[in-house]
């Protein structure tokens, strides 16, 4: 099967700086899209970033200038360096991600990762 393993998350104060990592493993034939979502407390999951597999990125309208997604095919990992970070960051990213699992089957899977926590305050 298919594995993705977040790593990064923590406690930092206002203005700090963080940056996760998801690993992806197992079955891979070609990651496709990869991305980071985000769940604060009582709201819903909301889009962070995603990047394409050559390289194309979105972001978050409210977030782009602070966030910055990016990602590393060799080792099929994406990465999400989070600067001046606020309270309002506070949340549980996930990691997302369309592959193909083998050469002779076209159908595009997605996985999420197990979330890592980020927490914002003073």
């Amino acid at each position: 099967q298919v594995q993705l393993v977040e790593s990064g998350g923590g406690l930092v104060q206002p203005g700090g700086s963080l940056r996760l990592s998801c690993a992806a493993s197992g079955r891979i034939f070609r990651l496709n899209d990869m991305g980071w979502y985000r769940q604060a407390p009582g709201k819903q999951r909301e889009l962070v970033a995603t990047i394409t597999n050559g390289g194309s990125t979105n972001y978050a309208a409210s977030l782009k200038g602070r966030f910055t997604i990016s990602r590393d095919n060799v080792k099929n990992t994406v990465f999400l360096q989070m600067n001046s970070l606020k309270p309002e960051d506070t949340a549980v990213y996930y990691c997302n991600a369309d592959l193909l699992r083998t050469n002779w089957d076209q159908r595009v899977y997605n996985y999420w990762g197990q979330g890592t926590q980020v927490t914002v305050s003073s």
